[in-house]
């Protein structure tokens, strides 16, 4: 089966998608503790085998023993390099793009992939990445993995919009305007639902300065916007760790 997609520039460090993987465990553990055959992907992983073999080992640890990574790649000197790494049958390295090399996966991470790509692109590889019923996590981070967005796409619709943050290192909300995923990040003007949701969030921050430190200023953020009747999907337990997520802040897809 012929690879679908480009190779990308391959970025990459240790640790950097610990807080996707918190969130994939979250969200997703539920469908694979229920998995006959509990199969993620990691798709893109990169330059270096990394952040599968966290993937493999934090869901192994959090969600159940028998989980199985595939981390695939269409660059084979990566897959090559990779293969060093791998512990079959749980953790494996593949070549293969948006068609999944053929694997029927539970879920799929991809993450700073699309970014690379042309917007106009980005709905055929979600439909594509989901079209056998996966749950896919996609999304973009910094390099050190401190800000990180990501959407969760099922039947090739995006469901949510989760905004990520390491909080003793964020400035101002204003930061995740560079890291929003494709799909988002060209529509962040005015009159957009996302620029929309980006001030509400800047203003609620604004609002709630405290002497207590940038935990309880977060909270106290998040409680604001559920408060003023923003659509948040998630409660004090995900915002605790520096996470808010939010129904989808996007036009329906075409």
């Amino acid at each position: 089966m012929k690879p679908v997609g480009a190779i990308t520039r391959g970025t990459t460090n240790p640790n950097r998608l610990r807080r996707v993987d918190n969130f994939v465990a979250y969200r997703c553990g539920g469908l694979l503790r229920a998995a006959a055959d509990p199969l993620v992907i990691d798709l893109g992983y990169g330059a270096t085998p990394v952040t599968a073999v966290e993937l493999r080992g934090r869901l192994a640890t959090a969600v159940r023993a028998d989980v199985a990574v595939v981390g695939l790649e269409i660059d084979p000197v990566r897959v090559a390099a990779a293969r060093p790494y791998a512990d079959p049958p749980r953790l494996e390295f593949r070549r293969g793009g948006f068609e999944l090399a053929g694997l029927r996966p539970v879920v799929v991470r991809a993450f700073n992939v699309l970014r690379q790509y042309a917007e106009d692109e980005v709905v055929a590889a979600w439909r594509q990445m989901t079209a056998t019923g996966a749950v896919l996590v996609e999304g973009t981070c910094d390099e050190l993995g401190r800000i990180a967005t990501w959407t969760v796409v099922e039947h090739g619709e995006p469901r949510t919009l989760t905004l990520s943050a390491r909080l003793s290192d964020l400035d101002h909300p204003a930061t995740f305007a560079e890291r929003l995923p494709k799909a988002l990040i060209h529509h962040n003007v005015a009159g957009e639902p996302i620029h929309e949701l980006l001030h509400a969030v800047g203003r609620a921050w604004e609002s709630e300065a405290t002497p207590f430190g940038p935990r309880q200023r977060w909270l106290a953020t998040c409680r604001r916007l559920r408060d003023e009747g923003h659509p948040l999907v998630d409660g004090p337990a995900r915002w605790g760790r520096g996470e808010l997520t939010v129904s989808w802040p996007g036009r329906a897809q075409e």
